[in-house]
């Protein structure tokens, strides 16, 4: 009896260590999303716009979100850019609690930590001021004094807009105020540059003049990008593609290059379910529905694979 107890003693204290060894879900990621709930309450009435969402953002990513309107992807930007904060949950940003931080941190966090671009222009850009002035805003709020207008000029020639420097916005088309908007929010050197819709309003070529200025952002600075888009172009164009659904992630594209036996390059893409921490699965819906799956379905474990089946237990 003692050598059992002894045993049970031992296994449990060994089990203990074995759980405060392992690392913290995402402690390797940049941001950090961990069973995320956001509720808002209107006239009564409750919705969750986030239903335990998980989601991981490894340093120097650029990747989009996708989903319909209602999906919770928008909410999620707004949590993320420190506008909106979570019903319950985790979320970390760059090593910033964004459940525990105070107004006065949260200004810093939106300061220095994350820049925004919005996808109406007239929201990125002051009116009065020129583009480099639009610019150098930023780093004069953060009490960056030095080589304001240098900085300046090195985004807008990245931007490929340094013409535009003493343009006003209501002188600039849509994609270049958009493309000094990108400028504006990478002015304090982020560690994370957000985008909703930034295309949304664009033509599709100038939408690709936009898109490209966030890969030059992202492959010369380093800078970690997320984009919101309906734009099934800028959804094909990075390679990771996340989607939405009812307030959690539902599934994901990874699109890598593959190099043929004749040394001919292709790009394969390749779409995932994607399993959260409860161990819940959001199967497409055109598979759900082609196979008449409601409710409940039939699971079977096999070697290497779990088979899915219809749920036959009336039949």
């Amino acid at each position: 009896m003692t050598t059992t107890a002894n045993t049970t003693l031992e296994e449990l204290e060994r089990r203990a260590n074995a759980h405060r060894d392992r690392p913290s879900y995402g402690h390797d990621a940049l941001i950090a999303c961990d069973r995320l709930v956001r509720i808002f309450t209107t006239d009564g009435v409750e919705v969750q716009a986030l239903q335990g969402l998980d989601l991981l953002v490894k340093e120097g990513e650029l990747m989009a979100l996708v989903g319909a309107s209602g999906s919770g992807k928008s909410t999620l930007m707004n949590i993320l850019a420190g506008l909106d904060v979570p019903t319950a949950g985790a979320a970390r940003v760059a090593g910033c609690d964004l459940l525990a931080m105070t107004g006065r941190d949260r200004l810093r966090y939106r300061r220095e930590v994350v820049g925004f671009v919005w996808q109406q222009t007239a929201r990125n850009l002051l009116p009065y001021l020129t583009a480099a002035q639009n610019v150098s805003l930023p780093m004069q709020l953060a009490g960056n004094k030095k080589k304001r207008a240098e900085r300046a000029e090195e985004l807008l020639t990245m931007m490929d807009i340094a013409h535009c420097r003493d343009r006003r916005p209501h002188q600039l088309s849509g994609g270049q105020q958009q493309r000094v908007a990108i400028a504006v929010a990478l002015a304090n050197d982020p560690k994370v540059l957000l985008a909703d819709e930034p295309t949304g309003e664009l033509d599709s070529a100038t939408g690709e003049q936009v898109f490209a200025a966030f890969r030059r952002a992202n492959e010369e600075l380093g800078t970690t990008i997320v984009i919101v888009t309906h734009d099934q172009a800028v959804a094909t164009e990075v390679r990771r593609t996340v989607a939405i659904r009812d307030g959690r992630t539902s599934s994901e594209v990874l699109r890598r290059t593959e190099v043929d036996a004749e040394g001919q390059e292709s790009l394969v893409a390749r779409e995932y379910a994607m399993l959260d921490r409860a161990g819940r699965l959001q199967l497409p819906a055109e598979y759900t529905t082609t196979l008449g799956m409601e409710h409940r379905v039939a699971l079977e474990l096999e070697q290497d694979h779990i088979g899915v089946w219809p749920d036959d237990a009336e039949h």
